[in-house]
C-alpha cells in the first residue's frame, strides 16, 4: 500500500491519498472519477475529493486494489472487502473489466469475455487471488488473447491455473511468450471462432493484434483508444514503438470491419451510437494520423 510519508500534498485532506509513486496510468480516474483527478502540473493522479457515499467508498477501494503500483493509500476500511471481489466487473453482454492491473504492463486493462463455448481473457491482469477465484466462478479461461508484447503481465500464471491456450502474433513473441500455444502470422484476419476474429494491426508493435467479438466489440490493445481529454478516438505517435506508417495502414484496414465498441488496453473505452458513427470517427482519426 502507499506510504503516508510520501503522500502528495495536492491530495484533498482525509483518509484516501495518492503517493509519489503514481505513474499517471489513469486506472483510478477511470474507476472512481468522482474521487480521483489528474494533477496536470504533476503528471500524476491525486484525490480531488474524499469519498462520501457508500458507492464512492466502494469505487475508491476498487481503484486502490487495481492500482498497478500500489500508489493509493487509506486508513478507511469501508468498501474494501467488497472491492476485492468486485472484479471482473460487468460492462456489457458478457464482457467484464478485470481490474487488478499490473505494473509490468503500465496499468493496462484486460477483459474477460464469457461465452458458452469457453471464456476468453484479453491480455493479462495481475494474478491476484481474489481475481483468480472470481474468474474460476465465472467459468475459467479457455483462450487468452495477447494483443501485443507489452501487456502479457502474468500470462503464465493464468495458463498454469486454467490451462488456457495463449494466442499471440509471432512477430511479438519473445522469451517470456515463446511457449504460447498459438502463434499467428501475417496480416490477414483470422477466425478463432464464428464470433471471434483476430485482426493483425502492426504499428504500435510489429505483432499487435485486435480482437473483434460478434462484429460489435473491438478489443484494441494499444492500437486504438478513446481520449477523454480530447473527446475522440486517438492514437499517439510517441508511443508507436514499431512504425507509424504501418499503424496508419492498420487503422485503414479496420474500416473493413463492423464494430461500435472500442475496448483498449490504455485509454478510455468507447461506445459509438452506430456502426456508421464509429466508421466516421475512425475515418477522421486516420486523416489526423496521416497529417501527424
Amino acid at each position: 500500500m502507499a506510504r503516508p510519508e510520501d503522500r502528495l500534498p495536492e491530495n484533498a485532506p482525509g483518509d484516501y491519498f495518492v503517493d509519489r509513486t503514481c505513474i499517471d496510468c489513469d486506472v483510478c480516474r477511470q474507476i472512481a472519477p468522482s474521487v480521483f483527478e489528474r494533477a496536470a502540473a504533476l503528471d500524476q493522479s491525486i484525490v480531488a475529493r474524499q469519498p462520501a457515499t457508500p458507492d464512492e467508498h466502494l469505487r475508491a477501494a476498487m481503484a486502490l486494489v487495481s492500482c498497478p503500483t500500489a500508489s493509493i493509500g487509506t486508513a478507511a476500511r469501508e468498501g474494501m472487502t467488497a472491492a476485492a471481489t468486485a472484479f471482473p466487473e460487468p460492462l456489457d453482454q458478457g464482457i467484464h473489466y478485470c481490474g487488478y492491473t499490473s505494473s509490468s504492463s503500465y496499468g493496462a486493462a484486460s477483459y474477460l469475455i464469457q461465452r458458452p463455448e469457453g471464456n476468453v481473457l484479453v491480455d493479462s491482469p495481475r494474478a491476484a487471488r481474489p481475481l483468480l477465484k472470481r474468474i474460476r466462478e465465472l467459468g475459467g479461461v479457455r483462450t487468452m488473447v495477447l494483443t501485443h508484447r507489452d501487456d502479457v503481465a502474468d500470462h503464465q500464471i493464468f495458463r498454469d491455473t486454467f490451462g488456457c491456450d495463449r494466442v499471440i502474433h509471432e512477430a511479438d513473441v519473445d522469451g517470456g511468450t515463446s511457449l504460447a500455444e498459438v502463434k499467428v502470422r501475417g496480416l490477414d484476419p483470422i477466425a478463432l471462432a464464428p464470433d471471434l476474429t483476430l485482426i493483425p494491426v502492426p504499428g504500435h508493435t510489429r505483432g499487435s493484434v485486435a480482437l473483434l467479438l460478434r462484429d460489435r466489440y473491438l478489443f484494441s490493445g494499444d492500437h486504438l483508444w478513446f481520449s477523454g481529454a480530447l473527446g475522440r478516438l486517438h492514437a499517439k505517435r510517441d508511443v508507436c514503438w514499431y512504425s507509424w506508417a504501418e499503424q496508419v495502414r492498420s487503422m485503414e484496414r479496420l474500416l473493413e470491419h463492423r464494430f461500435t465498441w472500442v475496448l483498449p488496453g490504455h485509454g478510455r473505452r468507447y461506445s459509438a451510437a452506430s456502426e456508421g458513427a464509429m466508421r466516421a470517427e475512425l475515418t477522421e482519426l486516420i486523416e489526423r494520423m496521416k497529417a501527424a
